[in-house]
């Protein structure tokens, strides 16, 4: 029984950090005492410590201790027995590396399809999906596979930009750069943009947020999907 949330950011511009989901969270982690904090993708390359310690006073609002999973000395044996777990952003292909680096994807994903309740931001988003090949960072290291936890039947692109008109920029745009992985792949892509998230009980997934959300699939022409429906590809 999967309980996930699949968001785009962890922080929209003018807000702190995980302030717009906190009422989503309160209700995500109703009675969860300790949190285990995935930072493995280290965002601007900060220390686990560092990005367990943002991480830990966000959550303070809920009452809600952090510890980072790089603080067991087992964390094969942090994520089968975390009340809960939080993946944030930074690095896809850092996060992934390090994921099957000790050796926990396979964990992870076992422990999130028995209900273990998740947060995902971000990078911690991506790896929600078939593989993280839809990813926006730049491959600053190489894992061993870009298979990640196929919670969901599509791939997350996060932080989703639609082309600016007007715009004299000559650079591919999201949708460019989807259609190029279509070229050789055929697993649906869903652009989440900057304030919205998904929310997974089991194999149902809902779009939520303010706004729509962009998905793309193979040979079709991409579709515009309101807030509140449940995506299905």
């Amino acid at each position: 029984m999967k309980k996930m949330i699949i968001a785009s950011t962890s922080t929209i511009h003018g807000s702190k950090y995980l302030a717009y989901l906190l009422p989503t969270l309160k209700k995500h982690f109703n009675d969860v005492k300790e949190l285990l904090f995935i930072p493995y993708a280290r965002p601007s390359g900060i220390s686990y410590d560092d990005y367990t310690a943002i991480a830990k006073k966000a959550f303070s609002v809920l009452d809600i201790d952090v510890k980072g999973i790089h603080e067991h000395k087992n964390a094969k044996e942090a994520i089968k027995n975390a009340e809960a777990i939080f993946t944030g952003g930074g690095n896809t292909f850092e996060l992934v590396n390090q994921l099957y680096k000790n050796d926990v994807l396979t964990t992870l994903k076992e422990v999130l399809e028995n209900g273990t309740p998740y947060l995902g931001t971000s990078a911690g988003s991506n790896i929600c999906g078939v593989n993280m090949m839809n990813t926006n960072d730049m491959p600053i290291v190489y894992p061993p596979d870009f298979t990640t936890l196929g919670c969901i039947n599509f791939n997350i692109n996060a932080h989703y930009l639609d082309p600016i008109k007007d715009s004299t920029h000559m650079g591919e745009t999201r949708e460019t750069r989807i259609k190029e992985f279509h070229v050789f792949n055929n697993i649906p892509v869903l652009g989440l943009r900057e304030g919205s998230w998904l929310e997974v009980n089991n194999d149902k997934v809902i779009l939520r947020g303010e706004l729509t959300a962009r998905l793309f699939e193979q040979n079709k022409q991409p579709i515009e999907l309101e807030s509140g429906v449940e995506v299905e590809v």
